[in-house]
């Protein structure tokens, strides 16, 4: 990305939330991280605007919408307006929050589609799929339930086994049913029609050697060019809430279509009101930068159809897509049962959003490795660094000038200090440029120390209780309050409300990137106010109770409708001893279990498996080999997080062949309501070493 201070056209938006659920800290890490940087280039005076929009159409808002006695336009506006609540209270400053059931987004989704279909990039054909006849709708294999054909398992989804990690169709389950009405699904034939996607890979390929995606990313798309591009198919049959295909009746955009040209859509609608030229960010030749960040799951649609989709619609692609990890707390994947689940309504109402903010920004890096929100260091980062450094800094000086009539000395005493702190600035703002917030938090929180320490040395409080030395005092103090302006302009794009209060605080009509460059002298302040206050570990307490408490409101209003929305029960709440024991299952001999060949592997390798919901492909390392093992385990565990530790696997289990490749043997995990969770043995344990 430019570096340069010249005036820049950018366009940013972040991945659309679904209309079907609350706003959470797992979400709240993206358009935290997109914020930050869009703020940081406003500060630097680039024409830039932050669009986005909630994610509407599909059968799961359908659903709902029928569960809850709503038309589906009723429930996207009901949930638009919670998400937009839930994105103000975190400073989220939007220029255009949008919907993609709009005008806009049936335009531009009907034009790019006619455009494709015109160049020859989409063809039909007629698929096989499991029909509700009760409901008289075909079914996604996520709303067909059985028993696993492999394992024996009951109630699994239709494609894939959580037991025993085996892949299949739904028309191999074992009395299946529609997980939407109970009834038994049937098999029909439906024309459907197909992105050709294959026809875009040299394209593809050249798009991501010049630098769209992060290495790792890049990286992660090799793999997929290696096994092959399928052609996608972008039709779901009525009924379906979206934007029917044109010239081809009962037949309904698939939300993935129509959810990526939503950026479009509310760019449209911002430029329409604003008076914005849409084509000199769009157009092919556009100098305009585009920006999309978004979450490692979503990889696929965003870089391979969507850029696709572009290029063969006519229209420019995007100038880079920005890639995070996920959020876990304390170490774990967020649990509603352990009250770490936590939505941001409650977050807001037990503390203040900019603590999320700086402590988010203080770990971001331009890297898709997840994030820890490890509440103890939460709290201690916050109020070591925000109140004890940033905020001691005013809160020392400004009572000193104010009792000499609070106006600044009309010398600067430091000016080599306040040079050093202005030219600091260049280097924040690569940090901040190249998306790396947490270098730029620690040069932030150096200046902070080195301000104290010139406070602390010089000691205004010892000069004021001696006679004659009060210019000395408010040099002093000036030189503080200057070095606290110089910080506010650099925390201002993480933490707009509290620089918002400092700005009113200095009585300056900015705290943009270039204001730090002139000194505030003989300049009048306001009284001081608190700026921030201190994490009160109680009340992280409390919003953990708070969000196991929503939990059991929520799974009362829950209770027995799984069968109507199609989506997997809540987790129960209270600590996993609430959770009902399973039986035991049959007794076996001793000899069918000497059977079984179980063998220490340390995971040499991790990966997500592109197309499956719960899976994992792990190799694994037995000593003097190596295996691959798909496991069923991706709900609980990131990847990054299982790379080099040891487990335990049955490796004399007959291969087993998926649909992504062949399984290896299996890995040994326990699971409850809370998650699933790999064996681990004890220190000392090698690979390879056979379990007895």
């Amino acid at each position: 990305m430019p570096t340069t201070n010249a005036k820049r056209k950018i366009l940013v938006t972040s991945a659309l939330p679904y209309a079907n659920g609350s706003i959470h800290l797992g979400h709240l890490l993206e358009y935290i991280q997109t914020d930050i940087w869009v703020r940081f280039q406003k500060s630097r005076g680039n024409e830039c605007y932050y669009v986005c929009a909630d994610d509407t159409h599909g059968t799961p808002v359908m659903l709902r919408a029928e569960q809850e006695g709503l038309t589906p336009e009723q429930l996207i506006e009901r949930v638009s307006q919670e998400h937009q609540t839930d994105f103000a209270r975190f400073g989220i400053g939007f220029d255009n929050y949008y919907s993609t059931h709009s005008p806009e987004n049936r335009e531009h989704s009907e034009r790019i589609y006619k455009a494709l279909r015109e160049a020859g990039h989409i063809a039909t054909r007629d698929i096989e799929q499991m029909y509700d006849p009760a409901r008289g709708m075909f079914l996604a294999d996520r709303f067909v339930k059985g028993t696993c054909p492999k394992c024996g398992t009951e109630d699994q989804y239709g494609d894939n086994c959580e037991a025993c990690g085996a892949t299949y169709t739904p028309a191999e389950l074992i009395r299946p049913v529609s997980a939407i009405s109970g009834a038994t699904p049937e098999v029909r034939s439906s024309t459907h029609y197909f992105f050709r996607l294959p026809a875009f890979a040299d394209f593809l390929k050249q798009w991501i050697r010049d630098d769209h995606v992060q290495p790792q990313i890049a990286n992660k798309l090799q793999e997929w060019f290696e096994a092959g591009l399928n052609e996608w198919d972008i039709s779901r049959d009525a009924p379906y809430f979206g934007f029917e295909i044109p010239d081809a009746p009962g037949k309904y955009f698939y939300v993935w279509l129509d959810a990526p040209i939503g950026y479009l859509a509310s760019f449209q609608n911002l430029c329409d009101r604003e008076g914005i030229s849409f084509d000199e960010y769009w157009r092919q030749d556009s100098d305009a930068e585009v920006y999309h960040f978004i979450g490692k799951d979503i990889v696929y649609f965003h870089a391979l159809f969507w850029p696709a989709m572009l290029e063969g619609a006519g229209l420019r692609t995007p100038s880079g897509i920005n890639c995070h990890g996920f959020v876990t707390v304390n170490g774990a994947k967020m649990s509603k049962s352990r009250g770490t689940f936590i939505k941001a309504e409650t977050f807001a109402e037990y503390l203040n959003p900019e603590y999320l903010r700086y402590y988010f920004a203080a770990k971001l890096t331009p890297g898709v490795d997840d994030l820890d929100l490890n509440l103890e260091d939460f709290t201690n980062r916050v109020n070591a660094d925000l109140v004890g450094k940033v905020v001691n800094i005013a809160s020392r000086c400004a009572g000193f000038v104010k009792k000499q009539g609070g106006t600044l000395s009309t010398q600067c005493a430091q000016p080599e200090r306040l040079q050093r702190f202005i030219d600091e600035g260049e280097i924040i703002a690569g940090d901040f440029e190249a998306r790396e917030f947490n270098h730029a938090v620690r040069r932030i929180m150096a200046l902070a120390d080195e301000a104290n320490t010139y406070i602390a040395e010089a000691e205004p409080w010892v000069l004021a209780k001696q006679e004659g030395r009060d210019r000395e005092v408010l040099e002093i103090c000036s030189v503080g309050i200057n070095m606290f302006r110089q910080l506010m302009v650099y925390l201002a794009p993480i933490l707009p409300q509290m620089a918002e209060a400092a700005r009113q605080f200095l009585n300056v009509d900015t705290l943009d990137w270039e204001s730090r460059r002139a000194l505030l002298l003989d300049h009048p302040i306001e009284k001081f106010k608190p700026l921030m206050t201190r994490i009160d570990s109680e009340r992280i307490e409390q919003m953990m109770a708070a969000s196991k408490e929503d939990l059991v409101a929520e799974q009362k209003l829950r209770d027995g409708n799984d069968q109507t929305t199609g989506e997997p029960a809540e987790e129960s709440a209270g600590d996993s001893t609430d959770t009902p024991v399973p039986p035991l299952a049959p007794e076996i001999g001793f000899e069918d279990f000497s059977i079984l060949d179980l063998r220490i592997a340390r995971i040499a390798r991790a990966e997500y498996v592109e197309g499956a919901d719960k899976l994992l492909r792990l190799t694994l390392d037995l000593g003097n080999e190596t295996r691959t093992v798909f496991s069923g385990i991706r709900s609980q565990y990131a990847p990054e997080a299982l790379e080099e530790r040891l487990t335990v696997m049955i490796a004399n289990l007959a291969p087993r062949k998926m649909r992504f490749g062949t399984s290896e043997g299996m890995v040994l995990a326990a699971g409850d309501d809370d998650g699933i969770y790999l064996l681990t043995p004890d220190a000392g344990a090698t690979p390879g070493m056979r379990v007895t």
